[in-house]
């Protein structure tokens, strides 16, 4: 018998973007009673998330497998699997798939109504 607070990523709707796609498996909206955001992220190879920052709450990004890139504030950080980095709030950040294979990562926010502010018209990172 499956109860509420269990979540499977196979029974999740996926949102797909064009640089690769996210699935929550818990926040406000996924999962009554969720005190933080939690899912899965995709980034195609060679590819980028936009720009972006989280208002009210950190985000911490664990690499599950591939590689990227992470941006934060102005600094570029590599990221392998079995890597983290902790974004604080209001910090602007993306990530980039290395290589020939998608990035795959957890991605765990300190709230559960993750708030998202999209900078990607200030961008001048190619996409």
């Amino acid at each position: 018998m499956r109860h509420d607070f269990v979540r499977s990523i196979h029974e999740q709707p996926t949102i797909e973007e064009d640089w690769g796609s996210l699935t929550w498996l818990a926040g406000r909206a996924h999962l009554a009673g969720s005190e933080q955001t939690f899912g899965v992220v995709r980034i195609k190879p060679g590819r980028r998330n936009p720009l972006h920052s989280h208002p009210n709450c950190e985000e911490i990004l664990y690499v599950v497998s591939g590689a990227c890139d992470h941006r934060i504030g102005e600094e570029i950080h590599r990221l392998d699997a079995g890597e983290m980095i902790c974004i604080p709030t209001g910090v602007r950040h993306w990530a980039r798939a290395l290589g020939d294979e998608p990035l795959v990562a957890v991605i765990s926010f300190s709230s559960p109504d993750r708030g998202f502010v999209s900078h990607e018209d200030e961008c001048q990172d190619p996409p």
